[in-house]
């Protein structure tokens, strides 16, 4: 046997895994989208290019606006702090080896744990924020946090960005053991001081290391599910409804299959897109 064939067969098992968890459904989801099905009714018809028709004129740009909010809050504020705590236990901190296990809690729970501890965090009548706001007298009355559109895509993004920064604080955590200690000292001889060296030396080291988890929380804010459903639901009023929580209503509330796959498409697309950037950025080592 050649060594082509063999190898082909080794791999025959994996790819009909693929194929059957990935390849089927995404081509059964595809092929729905240009029809009109329903969850609930029997039979379907084809619809063409009008369930993604549909899809652009009604809700597309409002879920885009509210993933593009989520997506970015949920980067910037976890990347931040955890780039400030990598920074601190980088140091010769006491107890950071303790610190380092404490920040790795959020990460290791649950995504729908997490969720349950900021639902009563951001309760109205019993949340621990209110109850602490009301004590300091920054605040005269309870805030509704999670049912008003002004204040529940924040509480989301408070709640991801807690899970979420620990992961990014290790991954920098590692980079910054690598940075040489003696381009530290030599900037130091020079007369640079913690901010410039940060700035010429610390973060030029990290850029690839720091593109990649920012292209991979990005990818992954955009296909986030589980905490917003479990907090708001997509609410109130449609203002946390990014495109995960889209599709699954669309598809199992209001039992519109065509249009909830051709949402899923045109989400599909994006990630796409997403992904391209983090495989070229992979590949360099460094921002595209």
């Amino acid at each position: 046997m050649k060594d082509r064939t063999f190898g082909f067969l080794l791999t025959l098992p994996a790819l009909a895994l693929l194929g059957a968890v990935v390849l089927y459904p995404l081509v059964g989801s595809l092929s729905t989208s240009l029809f009109n099905q329903s969850l609930v009714l029997p039979g379907r018809s084809f619809a063409g290019l009008d369930n993604f028709t549909e899809v652009l004129r009604r809700n597309f740009w409002p879920v885009l606006q509210h993933t593009v909010v989520f997506t970015v809050g949920s980067t910037v504020v976890p990347v931040v702090i955890g780039f400030a705590l990598a920074l601190a236990l980088h140091t010769r901190l006491r107890g950071r080896a303790v610190l380092r296990g404490l920040f790795l809690m959020p990460w290791v729970i649950p995504g729908v744990v997490v969720s349950f501890v900021w639902l009563w965090i951001f309760n109205a009548n019993y949340g621990l924020l209110n109850g602490l706001l009301v004590q300091l007298r920054l605040v005269d009355e309870p805030v509704v946090w999670l049912g008003s559109p002004g204040t529940a895509m924040a509480a989301v993004i408070v709640a991801k960005s807690w899970a979420s920064f620990p992961w990014i604080m290790v991954m920098l955590l590692a980079g910054l053991q690598t940075v040489p200690v003696a381009l530290h000292e030599a900037a130091a001889l020079d007369g640079a001081g913690a901010v410039h060296r940060f700035w010429h030396v610390t973060l030029p080291h990290l850029r690839g290391i720091l593109g990649i988890v920012v292209l991979l929380e990005v990818i992954w804010n955009v296909q986030h599910f589980d905490m917003i459903y479990v907090l708001t639901g997509g609410g109130p009023a449609g203002s946390t409804t990014t495109f995960a929580v889209a599709v699954y209503d669309t598809a199992f509330k209001a039992f519109d299959l065509g249009k909830a796959s051709a949402l899923g498409a045109l989400w599909l697309v994006l990630i796409l897109i997403l992904v391209v950037v983090y495989v070229r950025v992979s590949e360099r080592g460094e921002p595209a």
